[in-house]
């Protein structure tokens, strides 16, 4: 299962299939993720709504700081670099942020919230 040495960069059948298998779970793995975010900031949205309409503020580093050790822990033990999933959630928390700060901004403005 190599790369012919043929100089045409022709790969073995074989290995092209197990490359289009693999890809495809990818593909599939991939969709999962983007749906399960999308379900992620509908639930957020609707969290930065209720803190809007209560005047709570849009970060929580208490929750932040806990959620983060969490998710470290959950990645250790999925064998995935809990350095790498701490950066992943800071980075979806920040755009949580920036949403429930635009939601505020709205409420107090008297403009309706985003319902997506």
């Amino acid at each position: 299962m190599t790369i012919s040495n043929t100089g045409t960069g022709d790969v073995d059948p074989a290995v092209r299939q197990e490359l289009e298998r693999l890809r495809e779970s990818i593909d599939n793995i991939d969709a999962a993720v983007v749906h399960m975010l999308a379900e992620r900031f509908k639930a957020t949205q609707q969290v930065g709504r209720l803190k809007a309409v209560h005047r709570l503020p849009p970060a929580d580093p208490a929750r932040e700081a806990r959620q983060i050790a969490r998710l470290r822990s959950l990645a250790e033990n999925a064998r995935l670099d809990p350095a790498f999933a701490e950066k992943f959630l800071n980075f979806i928390v920040a755009e949580v942020i920036r949403h429930h700060e635009r939601i505020a901004e709205d409420t107090a403005n008297g403009r309706p919230a985003p319902t997506d």
